[in-house]
């Protein structure tokens, strides 16, 4: 009982975390939005106020991990016994496509700017867009690192995502930086050229996102070196000589893991059964991404 209340707890604290995250995000892209939409149109600067739509777009996004985290942390039903944790992977994927969807608008919006090689006169922006992009650029990485270092903390993929939606916003905001400042210095091109090298980073970050989401859905295994961890944490409980078997598999951010320990001829079914509740209870306290350990004790066939 006392284990199962532990694992409550932890469970509710990630959820916690990730709400206190959620909510930090959704206040600073807001005040970011206004900030850069005011700059955008008394600066006279285009850039900024697509930089500013793209703000208030994560908005929205953080939303979508807030609800995804918010059911992935329900308790077990009659419907759904082993839990609601790949509901978070949902909200990846769709976090996943969201931040493509925004990558190639940004690429596609450049590539048109470059092919159509438009000279004609435009406003030139002032100082005041220029210093509203550094601000965006600091606001959003900061954002981004703490969302991460969170999103590390609880092993959320959905956050992990959202932290990538506040980098490309980053991104967005650097080749908006870019495309002002060169402007200003009378090279208008930079800035629909800083799309497209953009577009690739936002690119990159989806499909490793959305990859990530899909292995948690189909029960993909371990890496190599939990797998090798969790071997040492069992065989170094005492009266096991070994492993016959060991196979996990990811459940959204939790962990599932089947073992089949071998021990002596000559023990009794108390002293394996006591042998098997060790080694549970030492994965789980080792690892606690792992939601359940299974343990079959086989008897060594080779004695």
């Amino acid at each position: 009982m006392v284990k199962n209340e532990r694992k409550k707890d932890g469970i509710s604290n990630a959820s916690e975390i990730a709400m206190r995250v959620s909510i930090i995000s959704i206040a600073g892209n807001c005040l970011l939005s206004l900030l850069k939409l005011l700059a955008g149109i008394f600066a006279h600067s285009g850039a900024m106020i697509s930089d500013a739509v793209h703000s208030a777009s994560d908005v929205f996004s953080t939303f979508i991990v807030m609800i995804g985290i918010s059911v992935a942390k329900k308790k077990p039903d009659k419907d759904h016994p082993y839990g609601h944790e790949r509901f978070e992977c949902v909200a990846s994927i769709v976090l996943a496509v969201i931040l493509a969807a925004t990558g190639l608008g940004i690429g596609i919006e450049g590539i048109e700017k470059i092919s159509s090689a438009n000279t004609e006169a435009l406003e030139i922006p002032e100082t005041a867009a220029l210093i509203a992009a550094v601000v965006s650029i600091i606001v959003k990485e900061a954002m981004f690192q703490y969302t991460r270092c969170a999103a590390k903390k609880i092993n959320s993929g959905a956050l992990m995502a959202d932290a990538w939606h506040h980098r490309s916003d980053a991104l967005s905001s650097i080749g908006a930086f870019i495309g002002i400042f060169g402007a200003m210095l009378g090279f208008p091109v930079l800035d629909p050229l800083a799309s497209v090298v953009i577009c690739v980073f936002i690119e990159k970050a989806a499909v490793d996102i959305f990859r990530d989401a899909i292995d948690k859905m189909i029960d993909k295994s371990c890496s190599e070196e939990i797998l090798e961890r969790m071997k040492e944490v069992i065989l170094d409980t005492p009266e096991v000589i070994g492993i016959d078997e060991i196979k996990t598999r990811l459940f959204g951010s939790r962990i599932y893991v089947e073992v089949e320990i071998c021990m002596e001829n000559s023990k009794t079914l108390t002293e394996a059964h006591s042998t098997a509740e060790k080694v549970h209870d030492n994965i789980e306290k080792n690892f606690p991404e792992v939601k359940h350990c299974m343990v079959h004790v086989n008897p060594n066939e080779t004695a």
